[in-house]
């Protein structure tokens, strides 16, 4: 697994674009929530910056539908949080069977404190060789329950 704690300048800290799926062309996508500020759409697409927030506390899920079996090589995944200090833990889940049965790909927690540990950016190289469904559970805060989960950016390639 391959960590990085960075810090606020948020422009140096963009994933890269170079290989990124275009979602928009390939996947519908389900949330159980979300702000009319910020729609699921400001996490998946390239060039919105504003991210996905819920409008409800608790947990979440976000879902991509593949229109067809898609192999994926890669996630990445960046969180942003400067305001409260909490603890979120989420798991991304993969189907090949149009969500009838899942596969963990990782669990992961951190610790987010708006005094220095405010964003992670967690990346994983796996081999999925006919993704129909890729699922995204957060856990926006494991002490209280009564955070709002956010996502800035989800890429796959």
């Amino acid at each position: 697994m391959r960590k990085r704690v960075i810090g606020s300048d948020s422009s140096a800290n963009e994933l890269p674009v170079d290989q990124w799926l275009s979602l928009a062309e390939l996947a519908d996508v389900e949330v159980t929530s979300e702000s009319a500020e910020h729609p699921i759409e400001s996490a998946l697409l390239p060039g919105d910056s504003a991210g996905w927030r819920a409008s409800t506390p608790g947990g979440q899920t976000i879902r991509l539908l593949f229109r067809e079996p898609t192999r994926l090589r890669r996630i990445a995944l960046k969180f942003v949080e400067r305001d409260v200090e909490r603890m979120q833990e989420y798991v991304v889940r993969w189907s090949a069977d149009g969500g009838r049965s899942f596969h963990d790909v990782v669990r992961q927690q951190w610790n987010f404190s708006p005094r220095g540990s405010t964003e992670e950016i967690d990346d994983y190289r796996i081999e999925l060789p006919a993704v129909t469904v890729l699922e995204l559970n957060i856990v926006p805060d494991r002490s209280t329950g009564r955070a709002l989960a956010s996502l800035a950016q989800l890429r796959v390639a």
